[in-house]
């Protein structure tokens, strides 16, 4: 492909989005309104009140912690497989937002929060330089009930925010687990043994940003860790949009 065609394909497909968005316009994920100024991925009026998760958090997990000491309970207590893990929102600030976003079909508010963790994480990811971004996948019975993976959209966002390529097929769901929240730690990790397997042999040797949309005990980017692990990865750091209280 010469660099005029690429130049005229990138034109016609921003034109397109720019059809869709006036046609569709995209909603707020703070007030689920259409977007108010056009062209923006959050409202302008609600911009202060989607905050980002700030210090202190714990150094392993991002979780939220207060006093003092540089990790939380959950994890002085349990060895995680991943290097490291950041959120982007305290759960409890974005809840309502998650659940339009994962059950409701809001699948547009993937971009938004992106850009938004983009923002909140910069520091964190100008660390690790990761070389590739791999989704939490879901079972294919929960996919083909909602239409898509709301963690894989949320990564294919942020990989064209970061600039840095998707590995959507190098983490498999074998198997339909049983809802994590009302689960014990050890109930969790039982519920989670066996459940994923590497889609391709292509995170060998690379650096890898794991990608889900709610961070709890960690026992999911655990799982997903220890796979990508044994099909060669370096490192295995995590982001979260939002990260709950632990259990």
């Amino acid at each position: 492909m010469t660099d005029t065609v690429r130049l005229l394909t990138g034109f016609m497909r921003q034109t397109a989005d720019r059809l869709i968005t006036l046609i569709y316009p995209l909603r707020c994920p703070v007030c689920d309104r259409p977007v108010r100024p056009f062209g923006c991925e959050i409202c302008s009026d609600c911009l202060g009140k989607l905050k980002g998760l700030k210090s202190p958090f714990c150094e392993k997990c991002g979780k939220k912690i207060s006093g003092q000491g540089y990790i939380c309970v959950d994890c002085g207590r349990v060895h995680h497989v991943f290097d490291r893990c950041r959120s982007a929102f305290e759960y409890d600030t974005v809840k309502a937002a998650i659940y339009r976003f994962k059950y409701l079909g809001r699948r547009e508010y993937a971009h938004g929060f992106a850009v938004m963790t983009q923002k909140i994480l910069a520091d964190y990811l100008g660390g690790i330089k990761p070389d590739a971004i791999v989704p939490v996948p879901l079972s294919g019975q929960k996919e083909r009930i909602r239409g898509y993976n709301q963690a894989g959209e949320y990564a294919r966002e942020l990989s064209k925010l970061l600039d840095i390529p998707l590995l959507d097929d190098a983490l498999v769901r074998v198997r339909n687990t049983a809802p994590m929240k009302l689960l014990t730690p050890q109930e969790r990790l039982k519920n989670l043994k066996n459940a994923f397997k590497s889609g391709q042999n292509v995170v060998k040797s690379k650096s890898i940003l794991l990608v889900d949309d709610i961070y709890t005990t960690g026992a999911t980017m655990d799982a997903c860790a220890k796979v990508l692990f044994d099909a060669g990865a370096d490192s295995v750091y995590c982001i979260a949009l939002a990260s709950g209280k632990g259990v």
